[in-house]
Formats: structure tokens, sequence, C-alpha cells
């Protein structure tokens, strides 16, 4: 228990500081998608390369699971397993939301009051909602997620190329080990 509750202050200290973050000097902000389908982005979701971060270095096998909640907002659970794929299961809950109807790619994420931080989706598989890419203006968090645990080498290439051209220097991408389906 007390281990949740360090992981989960210092995620929340370190989305706080996230939502006060700017994009780095000579980069303008990301160039979100123009349209998200909120139901069709709800589900499951895999981490297949994110940037280390305190707050998830330890864990493998990440997943965030999605689901609409009776007040509009978005329920979000992020899983995954300690130091190993045989590692203990973990979990933490918290919610999301559209703060502007007219931007939805640009979204907020709480997982500890009052912090809460940049969720913004700047790549995504338009046609299928197989893959996405989501990071912040500041260019210091950065996900690939996928429906799948696994993908392609081209889309990985791919993925990785749509990041560099919003500005993301990759040397310190990891990508995370999944359990094949």
């Amino acid at each position: 228990m007390k281990t949740r509750l360090t992981l989960l202050t210092t995620f929340a200290a370190v989305l706080g500081i996230i939502g006060c973050a700017g994009a780095p000097k000579g980069l303008g902000p990301l160039r979100l998608v123009e349209t998200v389908d909120l139901q069709r982005y709800l589900g499951r979701w895999y981490e297949i390369a994110r940037f280390q971060h305190t707050f998830e270095k330890s864990i493998v096998g990440a997943a965030a699971e999605y689901s609409l909640r009776d007040d509009g907002r978005i329920r979000v659970i992020n899983s995954g397993f300690r130091n190993s794929l045989d590692g203990p299961y973990t979990e933490v809950k918290g919610i999301a939301w559209v703060p502007d109807p007219r931007r939805p790619a640009m979204l907020k994420v709480q997982f500890f009051w009052p912090f809460a931080g940049d969720y913004f989706i700047f790549g995504l598989d338009e046609a299928g909602y197989s893959w996405a890419l989501v990071g912040d203006d500041s260019r210091s968090y950065l996900w690939f997620l996928a429906r799948t645990p696994e993908i392609s080498d081209e889309l990985y290439q791919e993925m990785q190329k749509a990041a560099r051209d919003q500005g993301y220097d990759l040397s310190g991408l990891y990508k995370v080990p999944q359990k094949p389906r």
C-alpha cells in the first residue's frame, strides 16, 4: 500500500509539473490530430514504447484501459507488472476529460487530486484506431500505444518518424516488454 501511495504521489507531482511546462525553445506546441471519436478511443491500449519516468520505470507489460463514466469523463486504469512480465501485477486508477470539446485531442488526466497533466493525441490511426501517439508540449513525455501488445517493425518506424517530425528526441525511447497474445 505504501509503495502504491508513493507511486501515485510521484506520478501526480510529475503530471502537475507537466501541466505547467510549455514547448521547448524553438518548438511550438504539438500539432494534434483534428478529431478524436472518444467512443472509438475507449478500450484497452498497450504501451509499445515510452519515455521512462519514475512513476512507471519499473513497469513492464503496461496497458491502459479507458471507459466512459456516468458523468461523461473517462475512467483510466493503468496497469502492468513490476520489474518483469512474471512480476507482481499493479494498477493505478484515474480520470481523464476533454476540457474544450472543440479540441478533442487535448485531454487532461488526473491520478491524484488536485494535480492533472496533459494527454495530447498527436498521432492516430484515424481509420481503425489501432495505434496512437500521446505526449505533451514539453516533449518530455511520450507514449506509443497500440490495441495489440505487438506491432510490426514498419508501424514502429512510422510512429518514430511521426514523433521526430513533432520535435521529439527519441534517444531515450524505451520499448516496453509485453506478453504476446
